[in-house]
């Protein structure tokens, strides 16, 4: 749900959680807009020659729900990210349900930014994403003369 907050509005230790089942469909999509073709991701024969043994979700698109879960549940859209690092820890496969916590671990009132972060985990609890992100937001508009 969109429910853009003001800076003023955020605290360190804001934390949502989310499960999210993640899908060949979503994949698909996300590929499909992409254009990230990556064997690993779409063909089944050659992902069962790599070391995961079958085909991988696309780590970036996986840290992408992070970036939503910001800004439709713990921020809003109203700041600009300018810097975002994501680690892939853990393989994500098709049809895998991850449980995504963002947090926001930094807030700086001298540059309006904050610094959030996020860890996600599949089912049998193993990490596999953490992400360290900033993100700033617009100066208070000043009141306009009469």
């Amino acid at each position: 749900m969109y429910d853009p907050k003001s800076f003023d509005d955020l605290n360190v230790g804001d934390r949502v959680e989310i499960a999210k089942t993640v899908t060949e469909a979503d994949a698909a999509l996300y590929i499909a807009a992409t254009g990230d073709f990556g064997p690993v991701h779409v063909d089944e024969a050659y992902a069962a020659e790599t070391r995961f043994g079958r085909r991988l979700a696309p780590g970036i698109m996986v840290a992408g729900v992070c970036t939503s879960i910001l800004s439709g549940e713990l921020v809003g859209t109203i700041g600009v990210s300018i810097e975002d690092r994501f680690w892939f820890t853990g393989p994500v496969f098709y049809d895998d349900t991850i449980t995504f916590a963002v947090w926001i671990a930094e807030k700086h009132e001298e540059t309006r930014t904050i610094i959030w972060e996020a860890s996600a985990v599949n089912e049998t609890g193993t990490e596999v994403l953490k992400a360290r992100a900033t993100l700033k937001f617009p100066r208070r508009k000043t009141p306009k003369p009469d």
